[in-house]
Order: C-alpha cells, then structure tokens, then sequence
C-alpha cells in the first residue's frame, strides 16, 4: 500500500506530516477508528493521541455525531444553498465564543485565516501583519513563513513557490516576547493592520501563553489602532467552551476556528465584532466565498459535537486527564535519564524532550528530536499513537478514561527504558 501511495501522491500523503518523516519509519494505514482507537489495515490496534490532530474531541464514531450524520445524509450531502443548521451553528458559536458577534463559516482554517487577513487590512487601510515563528496559520502564502508545524518538521523555513511579495509585509517575532512586541510597535505600530497568533501555541508542540503576555497584546493593538486576530483553529473548544480567550480572559478582534466545530468534517470559520464582520460581502465590499462553506455534513456533525460538549461540559475531567498523562511521561522519561518538560491545558497537551520551561519554537527546536524519535516508534510497538512530529500538539477525547490512561502509562516506561537503553522493552 505505501508503495502503490508513493508511486501516485507526493511523498505518499496528501498532509506532510502523514508521512512519519520526522520520527522514521513508515506510516501505517488507518482501516477504522473507535472511541479512543484506531485500527491499521493489518488489524493492529492503537490508542490514539492524535485524534485527527483536533477535531476528535469526542473520540471516533461517536454516537451523536453518527446519529446527525446518517440523518442529514438521507436528506442530501450539499445544497449551495442556506440552510437552518448554518444559522443554528451560528448562533452557538456567538453564544459561546466571547470575541464573536457575527461569523462567517468556511471550509478549512486556511481560509479562514487568509479570510481574516484580507478583513483586517480592508478595515484598517494597512498591509503589515505580526506573527510568531512556530506559529502556523494554513499554508496561504503571506502565513507560510516561520510556521512551525509540518513545515518545521521537514525543516523548511518557508516553501518555494511562495514570492518574496507575498511575505514581505508579514513580520516575525518569538512567542511570549511582549518586549520585542512592543519595541517594535513603538517605531512601526501604525503600519500594521493586524497581531495574528495562535494564544496557545499548538504547531510547535503545546505552548501556553505566558501571564500577561496576551493582555500585553491586547494593549499593544488597542494603542495602535491595530486588530488583535486569535487563530483558535486548534485552540477553540479544545482549551474549554469559549476556547482560550475565555480561558485566559483576553478577548480578540477577530477569531479563526475549525476543527471541533466540524467534528471531523472539513469546516472553518472566521468572526469577530460586528462592525468589522459586515465589510463582508454581500453587506460590504470585502469578497469571500466558497460552494461548500457551511455544508449541510459539516453543520450537522458541528452542531451535534458542540451541544454536547456545552451540555456535558467535560473539561475539567479532560484537563485532569492530561495532567496525569503529561506528568505520568515526564517522570517516566525523567526516571530513564531522558530530560523532559510538559503541560497540559484543557483537552492539549504538548511533551518535549527538552528540561524547560520551553516558553516560544525557539526554545521548541533545542529539543532532542532524534530521541523523540525513538520514543515514538517504541510507542507504536507498545501500541500507542503520538503525534508523528515532535512540533505537534497532543489531543484527549471524553472516552479517553482511566483504563486508557493506565495502559499509556505503562507504554510510555517501557518506550522510555527503551530509549535510555537502545534496547527492546
């Protein structure tokens, strides 16, 4: 199968990091999935950490997303058309997302970060953009610059292809570094339209925002006249309800999101106040469309995983779980003599081999990712799935519970041992 895939899609996947690149050896090739499991094509079966890098957050094939899926599709896969679950969705993003008063819904967060960007310069008359290093955005070409991710895993700065105009108005600082923000927007400020981030650092491994480092932000932009834009593409629903401006209490101008609010379906969104959200056409004269956008599948599967999670609210749960995971590895790393740093914030949690704090990509990169490496394919022998990258977020799913943790653990001291003694566990 990995032959006949290399012989016809490039690199053999069709999303970079699929490839296992980083961490050596082949991919396997996913038959099914449950709960939290999925099953290869040679009936091997693992616990799965990556749950299709987000969306997941109620595990594979969970009941209420299949019952809402099999009902739309006797209905029809796509009409072109508005239909009533767009504006449900809509409604339950407003009410739950604090920065949102009006959102437009689009198929991926690429467009809707590159949907973002093109409303913040309308609204502000600018062209200059800040974001962070490790950072990643969707692979529109003014983004594609220092963004962590699949593009940090195959060690490539930015990507040919992508013209020195595109990027030539984006600006490049360290996440967590408000000093450097500010000195910047000192002598530059009022050339840029917008601050784009990602407030809690998902394509770098996890990263939390340091206290203060967000509000300096919020700050920043307001004295300038600049947009304060938060990518919760991975962040959103993942770090709690409101996503993470309702965690850490900072509310953007603009949000981005995706991946929970489709539940594995191909979705995204971008919203904010509603004086800069009806410059969107057909109210204003900022052009953005898509076929697909809002499509019947995606809203039927969003809207079923968000009632959910706004009626059984398993957060706290969730975030026990990676508390226990992170400091259950870290230790277990520790004790093989295998420097080691994590944390864990609602339903992400990020490990690095690295003795910390790892505060921005910067410090991200002096991990030992030859050993991350190792740890990774011990891992799948134990039948544990990490995320094939050490730049990559981890994700916990509601049917992640304590037999499942258990059986990590134990995973993860003989994956550890292993590494520390180059020998199989």
């Amino acid at each position: 199968m990995w032959q006949r895939a290399q012989e016809l899609i490039p690199g053999g996947v069709n999303s970079p990091v699929r490839s296992f690149g980083s961490v050596g050896g082949e991919p396997f090739f996913v038959r099914r999935g449950a709960g939290a499991w999925v099953e290869d094509t040679e009936g091997n079966r693992y616990l799965d950490y990556v749950q299709s890098w987000g969306p997941l957050i109620l595990g594979h094939a969970h009941p209420v997303v299949v019952e809402a899926l099999e009902k739309q599709l006797r209905e029809g896969t796509s009409y072109g058309l508005i239909t009533e679950a767009e504006v449900e969705m809509a409604e339950r993003l407003v009410r739950l997302v604090p920065s949102l008063e009006m959102v437009r819904l689009v198929n991926s967060g690429t467009e809707a970060t590159m949907s973002a960007l093109r409303l913040a310069r309308a609204a502000t008359g600018r062209d200059r953009f800040l974001k962070f290093t490790g950072c990643y955005h969707g692979h529109a070409d003014p983004f594609l610059v220092a963004a962590g991710s699949g593009v940090a895993t195959l060690g490539l700065p930015n990507s040919p292809g992508v013209p020195d105009a595109a990027v030539e108005t984006t600006a490049l600082l360290p996440f967590n570094d408000l000093d450097r923000v500010e000195e910047l927007f000192r002598k530059q400020g009022d050339e840029f339209a917008a601050v784009f981030l990602e407030p809690a650092m998902g394509n770098a491994g996890f990263i939390p925002p340091e206290p203060g480092f967000l509000e300096g932000l919020r700050e920043v932009t307001e004295r300038h006249g600049a947009l304060l834009v938060f990518d919760e593409v991975m962040t959103g629903f993942r770090l709690g309800l409101g996503g993470a401006q309702a965690r850490y209490g900072v509310t953007p101008d603009l949000t981005t999101l995706g991946k929970v609010i489709g539940a594995g379906l191909p979705v995204g969104a971008f919203g904010g106040r509603r004086d800069l959200m009806e410059r969107m056409a057909p109210t204003g004269p900022v052009y953005q469309a898509g076929t697909l956008s809002g499509n019947p599948l995606a809203t039927a599967a969003g809207n079923a995983q968000l009632a959910f999670l706004e009626r059984e609210d398993p957060y706290t749960e969730l975030e026990e779980y990676g508390r226990l995971l992170v400091q259950g590895t870290v230790d277990a790393l520790q004790a093989a003599g295998i420097p080691a740093s994590g944390t864990a914030h609602g339903s992400m949690w990020g490990v690095f081999f690295h003795e910390g704090p790892v505060r921005s990509f910067e410090d991200a990169k002096e991990a030992d990712t030859d050993a991350f490496g190792r740890f990774h394919r011990a891992l799948l022998r134990q039948g544990v799935l990490f995320a094939p990258s050490p730049f990559e977020a981890g994700f916990i799913s509601v049917v992640h519970g304590p037999s499942e943790l258990e059986a990590t653990l134990t995973a993860v001291g003989k994956a550890a041992q292993e590494v520390s003694t180059g020998s199989t566990v």
